[in-house]
């Protein structure tokens, strides 16, 4: 796993590829489809692989652990072998410092064994506990049982080249240098042993394609090998006959790669995929494959690395982070999240339809840090109490309400959540709805998502608050309902101390739908039942309705949010015979579309008007009345006034201009800057005139500029009459909008 400014620049295309595969949907129930009994190397065999089986989805959160030879310096990061290298880094610097030029003293002498400047001896070479060390396999599967991990395993090999196990086409191996221990397979034992999923990771796509590039060319042909210089076939060959040999020997329940797959020969990643898929079957397995890139999102998991997405995406996905900020391996002096950042973290990213799979960095003796150990079990008491919420639990059609706002791509930090923050999840049949408080609220908590402008509670049964321990629930007063939200009364101060509270409401059936607040709800069935997608404002052909979680003509319901329209049609790409709907309609058999929907389009309602309202400030989107073309776009307190209302007119592409009720004119970027003012006047149909809107989570969207790039900007919080500016999109509030049709 490299640092975060390397990756960063790695990463960048590959969770935008992810976003524009699935185009804004979540799964509802999960979208069914029958795997094949045997798969062949081809990108339409591998598709049919389920991605995310029932298991994955119930099991929410897992460790692995990023622990070998380069922990054996403890210096930088994970990333010393490469850096070490490069002159003029901390690592080359500190390395000549400590152990001699790397011409003299090479990374594979921390294999090998070799003497530092200072007369130490330096070598990957940890002991069982039994055998007088202080490795024990077993003790660190306990930990991860009692961190609440349902799975857990090693990065069996990293971009070093080092392989942990019985390599018999690799020798820079675990058994024939350093520890001669099979260390994978000390792991496989325990872990299975302790009742958990097998994770093993292996990030070896990225040693031959970039990671020795410093190293000087090596004339030693297991050289070559260890430093990834073979040449292109047969570094392609080793990269999928090491991947055999795991498959073969571990059985993995989750085989997780990192990034640089792309990279791989592709005739080598569908040989990988379907060797894999096909043991699985042998097996009777099913198993998950994760990707940051090199795969297209039908048979496996997309991978977030240190983050995870703003709002509900689908299909399932998975975020791999870490313990630490600094490193993902052990270094002297490293830091730690605290254990609120992780768990508020963990229960974000379950809440928006995903697994978090957190790493650790062990010492290279095979000693878990007790500041480590500490966070992991604060997790883990935490789902031994509350874990009913989490675990077996599915995504809502709201992720969640409140101030912080998390995620939003890789690389984007943990964050500790306020009593102000509510994150969503229910049960799998759908009859309970949790809402996980990530703070005391004191006596009183309004759930602004449940008001009854969105949502029906005729049903709701009762209201509880989970007890200190599994199993246990404090009643709660009957709440009260009105369009600001549901209205619920505590005891006077927290009956307990935890990093969350949950409110467990049952209803006598199905959860009530609830109306988007943006887009609409598609759903499998009439009434509003069966598998469904939540859909923000985009173009859904029959393979994005498939990934977002509901299937090609079975659509049978659908709910819009206010002055929102669905245009469907019956044939793929937007084909076919069309409807268009514009208001819910719960049995699409009276009007004669059930089943016949193959691809659609949610837009705004063109004949709609909006108040457009910075989520900053509170103001008003203002066009200031009939003024000249060329002026400023303001914003104003809210009055009514045609003035602050505006249509969203659908141009094409899934672009819209934006036009205002009082002069006509559309909103204009002019080609502006970041920080420059946005402008209006008459339509032209320029690209300067035309935006797109994203959702962004709980209603709040981005309006970004087709000429530009940039997103319209309240400013912060600034007076009324203020000027509208554009500002190249960030995490603040400054940039978020929400549309109120009048």
């Amino acid at each position: 796993m490299p640092s975060s400014i390397n990756r960063r620049q790695f990463l960048a295309g590959a969770t935008c590829v992810a976003a524009t595969a699935v185009a804004g949907g979540v799964f509802g129930a999960g979208s069914a489809q029958a795997a094949p009994s045997t798969y062949t190397p081809t990108w339409s065999s591998v598709n049919q692989h389920p991605p995310a089986p029932e298991w994955f989805q119930d099991a929410k959160f897992g460790i692995y652990f990023h622990w070998g030879v380069f922990s054996v310096p403890a210096y930088d990061n994970e990333w010393y072998p490469r850096n070490m290298y490069i002159g003029g880094s901390n690592a080359n610097t500190h390395h000549i410092a400590t152990y001699g030029d790397p011409s003299v003293w090479p990374y594979h002498n921390f294999i090998n064994g070799a003497n530092d400047k200072a007369g130490n001896f330096n070598q990957f070479a940890p002991r069982l506990k039994s055998a007088g060390g202080k490795f024990d396999p077993d003790e660190w599967a306990q930990l991860f049982v009692d961190a609440g991990a349902k799975f857990a395993g090693p990065v069996a090999e990293h971009h070093d080249g080092y392989s942990m196990w019985d390599s018999q086409s690799n020798e820079w191996n675990s058994v024939a240098k350093g520890p001669k221990l099979d260390l994978l397979k000390l792991f496989t034992t325990a872990i299975r042993a302790k009742n958990l999923k097998l994770l093993v990771a292996m990030h070896h796509a990225y040693h031959f394609n970039g990671f020795y590039d410093h190293v000087p060319a090596q004339s030693d042909p297991s050289l070559k090998k260890f430093y990834g210089q073979l040449g292109a076939t047969a570094e392609n060959q080793l990269w999928y006959d090491k991947l055999k040999e795991v498959i073969d020997r571990s059985q993995p329940d989750i085989l997780w790669q990192d990034f640089k797959l792309d990279a791989v020969d592709e005739t080598q990643r569908l040989n990988f995929l379907s060797y894999y898929y096909n043991q699985a079957n042998s097996w009777g397995k099913e198993v998950v494959a994760t990707y940051k890139d090199g795969f297209n999102g039908h048979g496996e998991v997309f991978d977030y690395e240190r983050g995870g997405p703003a709002d509900l995406t689908a299909p399932y996905w998975l975020t791999d982070d870490s313990i630490s900020s600094s490193s993902w391996c052990y270094t002297q002096g490293i830091g730690y999240y605290s254990i609120q950042q992780m768990l508020h973290s963990l229960i974000d990213r379950v809440s928006k339809n995903g697994n978090v799979l957190l790493n650790i960095a062990p010492m290279a003796d095979g000693t878990i840090p007790q500041a480590q150990k500490d966070i992991l079990l604060g997790i883990g008491d935490y789902l031994k109490r509350f874990g009913e919420s989490v675990y077996g639990t599915r995504a809502w059609t709201q992720y969640g309400e409140g101030p912080t706002r998390m995620g939003g791509g890789s690389f984007t930090a943990p964050l500790v959540g306020t009593a102000q923050d509510i994150r969503f999840t229910r049960s799998k049949d759908n009859t309970v709805l949790y809402a996980t408080v990530l703070g005391w609220p004191g006596s009183s908590l309004k759930i602004k998502t449940l008001g009854s402008d969105r949502i029906s509670l005729s049903s709701l049964a009762s209201v509880k608050l989970l007890g200190s321990t599994a199993g246990t629930y404090i009643d709660l007063a009957a709440p009260s309902q009105d369009s600001s939200g549901l209205t619920v009364t505590l005891p006077s101060s927290a009956p307990y101390t935890a990093g969350a509270y949950v409110l467990k409401l049952t209803f006598s059936g199905r959860i009530p739908p609830l109306r988007p607040a943006v887009g609409a709800v598609v759903y499998g069935d009439v009434n509003y039942s069966a598998k469904y997608a939540v859909l923000g404002p985009g173009t859904y052909t029959a393979d994005q309705l498939a990934l977002a979680g509901v299937d090609a003509q079975s659509i049978s319901s659908l709910k819009l949010a206010a002055g929102n329209q669905v245009v469907a049609y019956s044939g793929d790409n937007f084909t076919g015979t069309s409807w268009t709907f514009t208001a819910d309609n719960p049995d699409l058999r009276v009007t004669g579309q059930n089943d016949q929907i193959t691809s659609l389009k949610v837009q705004f309602d063109p004949s709609a008007y909006f108040r457009i309202t910075n989520v900053t400030d509170g103001l008003a989107l203002d066009s200031g009345g009939n003024v000249a073309s060329g002026s400023n776009l303001k914003q104003y307190t809210w009055d009514g006034s045609p003035n602050l209302q505006w249509q969203l007119v659908e141009v094409g592409g899934g672009y819209y201009k934006l036009v205002n009720r009082t002069n006509g004119m559309v909103a204009d970027g002019w080609g502006a800057t970041s920080g420059s003012a946005a402008r209006q006047a008459a339509w032209t149909g320029n690209n300067n005139q035309q935006w797109t809107v994203t959702h962004r989570g709980e209603g709040m969207c981005t309006i970004a500029n087709r000429a530009t790039g940039l997103v319209l900007d309240g400013g912060g919080n600034v007076a009324s009459g203020s000027v509208t500016k554009q500002w190249t999109y960030d995490s603040s509030t400054n940039l978020l909008w929400t549309f109120t049709a009048q």
